[in-house]
């Protein structure tokens, strides 16, 4: 593997190591991506649930940031008995997340090695905000932005173009 092929990440690796940070977490059951309406609530489901919602990409000249939603819930018994601990145990979920990001030797090694360096960057200050019957009565939790910034090459030598026409007209 190139450095490049390390160093220079796409929205699969960026999603794919999210998903990964969820499915190592030991107290996270489900990870789940796409739109926010995509989350099945389904009783069969395995709770706590992460759920990554992408929202957009910023572009930049030598970044690129992903902004994510992140829904991490848990089932509340029916008198909501239980609402408090869910909400206390879903914030340290998501403290966690965090903590991985900006410390993790999950995402990168802490070698010298060339590449090995961190690849994933995070801002330093989150807004969490709870929830409960957002989506259904049975569930609360926590939503936070989550906004993660890679390297960009932008290099119009590594276009896929045939370069034999010009373009202006």
């Amino acid at each position: 593997m190139t450095i490049d092929a390390i160093r220079f990440k796409s929205f699969n690796n960026v999603i794919d190591t999210l998903k990964c940070v969820g499915e190592q977490h030991l107290n996270i059951h489900t990870v789940t991506t796409g739109d926010i309406f995509e989350i099945d609530l389904e009783k069969n489901t395995l709770y706590p649930l992460l759920h990554i919602n992408p929202e957009n990409v910023t572009v930049s000249v030598n970044t690129r940031t992903f902004n994510f939603q992140l829904f991490v819930m848990d089932l509340v018994e029916p008198h909501e008995s239980n609402e408090q601990e869910v909400m206390s145990d879903c914030l340290e979920i998501m403290n966690d997340i965090i903590a991985i990001y900006k410390h993790g030797e999950i995402l990168y090694g802490f070698n010298d090695v060339a590449g090995e360096e961190q690849r994933y960057f995070i801002d330093n200050d989150f807004t969490i905000e709870p929830f409960t019957e957002r989506f259904d009565h049975a569930v609360t939790g926590w939503v936070m932005s989550f906004a993660i910034t890679i390297e960009n090459e932008l290099n119009s030598c590594i276009v896929p173009i045939d370069n034999t026409t010009i373009c202006v007209k």
